[in-house]
């Protein structure tokens, strides 16, 4: 199912202590005759939607509109950034329910530094654990296509993340991640990461695309059996710099597969993303994309050193990712080591210096010391971070 999004905000003025008010409009397809999922996920998207606006946490949309839809009253108290919402109107046309919100919104306050920058991520292709399962259908490219959409929206609806793919080649991740080679998925990810230029690294596998055993229409005999598809998917995110893991969850759904059982699915068609199966995985992605850009706001934006000049340095973070003149970065020289059990770890040596940004550009920006030290240990790949 897709939502429709009005671009129409209004701003009402609100003498309330808690927040401001914000009125949104949403829109949903009705499928199968389900008005009630279709006006829930238009509420859900009318108030991501004001919630983005508001420069508010989009984590508790869902949770919200199912408290208010359960208890079924016109106002409900949630704790955190909405303090009250209201559904101001629901109207059905034809196959389309548009509804109309009123949230009172209390903005969260920035919780580091790290959030004034976009963090550059590295999406790889998601592996399909068991890919005979993809027969029926051949869905074979679901992983690559579920990449595409996945950055399409971290790169638009998100305020953290800029996104790079790697797409065309699979990686060796599954293999060391299931042979526990800790140290393999080390260097593997610190590898992809210089060589695509990015300060974190994806990666992710299909573990489930099977069918379940049970029939939804049994009793319509005149029709072929429809049965649900499973959808689960393991995500996995980690540090460029020193290959250590920074977030990890495992996500599940199911719905109908509705085409037959002899037909060849394209993953790149509009068919499939708007039949029930592509709507789940679609979901899936929505949950999936406010997770990670919730939980990367604060780790750290590590710029990587790529010019030394005496008293400056060029830093491979510029505007594209949030960079501007005046700003002020503490300066990291890598100190790597290996225990004596074997095992490699980063480790930096901080700077007394920091450098202040002077110019800036797409992708990079010059930052000097401001009392014109001479940066001597300072070397190339060494890392400027602002925490």
């Amino acid at each position: 199912m897709r939502i429709w999004l009005l671009p129409i905000i209004s701003i009402l003025a609100s003498f309330s202590s808690f927040g401001q008010w914000y009125e949104t409009q949403g829109q949903a397809y009705i499928k199968n005759g389900d008005n009630h999922r279709a006006k829930t996920r238009a509420m859900e998207g009318a108030l991501k939607k004001a919630l983005l606006v508001a420069g508010a946490s989009v984590s508790s949309a869902q949770q919200v509109v199912n408290g208010l839809l359960t208890q079924d009253e016109i106002s409900i108290r949630a704790s955190g950034t909405v303090n009250s919402l209201e559904l101001v109107s629901e109207n059905y046309v034809d196959d389309m329910v548009t509804v109309t919100i009123r949230a009172d919104i209390f903005p969260q306050e920035k919780q580091c530094f790290s959030s004034d920058y976009r963090k550059t991520l590295l999406l790889t292709r998601s592996k399909l654990l068991h890919r005979e399962q993809a027969n029926i259908g051949g869905i074979y490219e679901v992983g690559a296509e579920l990449m595409q959409n996945l950055s399409k929206r971290l790169n638009k609806e998100g305020q953290y993340l800029d996104t790079k793919l790697a797409l065309k080649n699979k990686t060796q991740f599954s293999r060391l991640n299931q042979s526990l080679d800790a140290e393999g998925i080390k260097t593997l990810t610190m590898s992809l990461s210089s060589i695509t230029d990015s300060q974190y690294v994806m990666y992710s596998e299909i573990s489930d695309i099977s069918f379940a055993q049970s029939v939804n229409n049994g009793w319509q005999f005149w029709q072929e059996d429809e049965f649900n598809r499973h959808f689960n998917l393991s995500l996995y995110i980690y540090n460029g710099g020193n290959g250590e893991l920074v977030f990890a969850k495992d996500y599940q759904s199911s719905a109908p597969w509705t085409f037959t059982k002899r037909a060849q699915v394209d993953v790149n068609s509009d068919v499939f993303w708007s039949s029930e199966y592509g709507d789940a995985i679609n979901q899936t992605l929505d949950e999936i994309s406010t997770d990670i850009d919730e939980n990367m706001m604060c780790q750290p934006t590590r710029g990587k050193i790529v010019r030394v000049e005496g008293d400056t340095v060029t830093i491979n973070l510029g505007k594209r990712h949030g960079v501007q003149v005046g700003d002020e970065f503490s300066l990291l020289h890598s100190n790597n080591f290996i225990s004596d059990n074997g095992k490699n770890y980063a480790g930096f040596n901080v700077s007394p210096y920091k450098v202040k940004v002077t110019q800036v550009s797409q992708e990079s920006a010059r930052a000097v010391t401001p009392d014109n030290h001479i940066l001597g240990n300072i070397q190339l790949s060494d890392l400027a971070v602002r925490y």
